[in-house]
């Protein structure tokens, strides 16, 4: 077994769900692995990851209307406001959801179904720099 690791780095431009599945691919050409399990993990607690249908992109825009139902930026009992009125919503949106992924490769390939992407899903509403570990480990 082998483990190639690599930082990256994302801008996002606020609030949106950012397809990247296709840096992750990059990054297991790079690796030269062929069989394995690539773990992406973002060091933020303001976003997450989510694996979702890439095809639509109002599936996207659903998922997330309905998580700003689900966590409003107007809820009056939020005290963690810090940095804003997007500050605790963003914290338990990335609660509610993930921070990593683990995805099997075959043949160098990412093993995604055919409407399956990945997705950096920012919380905040203000551009954001974001980092990720991709690690792939296989042979």
């Amino acid at each position: 077994m082998a483990l190639h690791k690599k930082d990256w780095n994302y801008k996002t431009r606020g609030k949106g769900i950012y397809e990247i599945t296709e840096a992750v691919e990059h990054g297991l050409h790079e690796s030269k692995l062929a069989d394995g399990i690539a773990s992406i993990f973002i060091r933020h607690t303001s976003c997450s990851l989510v694996l979702m249908e890439n095809a639509d992109p109002t599936a996207r825009l659903d998922l997330e209307r309905f998580m700003e139902d689900l966590v409003p930026e107007n809820y009056p009992h939020f005290t963690h406001t810090l940095e804003g009125a997007d500050d605790m919503p963003s914290h338990i949106k990335m609660a509610l959801t993930r921070t990593s992924e683990n995805i099997p490769f075959s043949n160098g390939r990412l093993q995604l179904g055919t409407w399956q992407g990945l997705f950096l899903w920012e919380h905040r509403n203000s551009f954001q720099n974001r980092n990720l570990v991709l690690s792939y480990i296989g042979e």
